[in-house]
């Protein structure tokens, strides 16, 4: 099953192609920004921000209330490790491109 996660946006790593990189429970991982950067939430405000990480991009933004709410419910669920090492397996290869 592939979650939304919340994670951390800790720096912007390509401002062109929209990447940033995000803490997800100490894993962190290059996920495409593109889906919440708007006139409202540009790029280099992201950062410190929270996101909802859905392969490989962030799905919307979110406060760090609602972030420690769903890991909670995620770790009760047994569904956070899962994701995790789903994270590290995929953040030890290469990022993917994202279409402009």
């Amino acid at each position: 099953m592939c979650l939304g996660i919340p994670g951390q946006i800790i720096k912007i790593t390509n401002a062109e192609k929209q990447m940033a990189l995000v803490d997800v429970s100490g894993v962190q991982r290059e996920i495409s920004l593109e889906c919440v950067v708007d006139e409202y939430h540009p790029l280099e405000r992201c950062v410190g921000h929270w996101t909802l990480v859905h392969v490989g991009f962030g799905m919307s933004l979110i406060n760090e209330d609602e972030a420690e709410a769903t890991l909670k419910v995620l770790k009760e669920l047994g569904e956070v490790q899962a994701e995790l090492q789903a994270m590290k397996e995929s953040a030890s290869s290469p990022p993917a491109e994202v279409a402009a």
